[in-house]
């Protein structure tokens, strides 16, 4: 389970820092909307896939020491 929950927090932190380029790449472009979602929430969306990650591996981590 622990292993598990490393792997899961990883890989959706990494989706969340790669939503969270691709926002802030469109807004400096200058593009309000991506794919019919607007950047912002691109943004918000990356940022809290990148908080779950964490507490993923936190709670993975929390699991392996007790």
């Amino acid at each position: 389970m622990g292993n598990s929950l490393v792997v899961a927090g990883r890989a959706v932190g990494a989706l969340g820092i790669l939503a969270c380029a691709v926002a802030v790449l469109a807004r400096m472009l200058g593009h309000y909307y991506l794919l019919g979602v607007e950047a912002e929430s691109l943004l918000q969306a990356g940022t809290s896939a990148v908080v779950i990650g964490c507490f993923a591996l936190l709670l993975a981590r929390e699991r392996t020491r007790g």
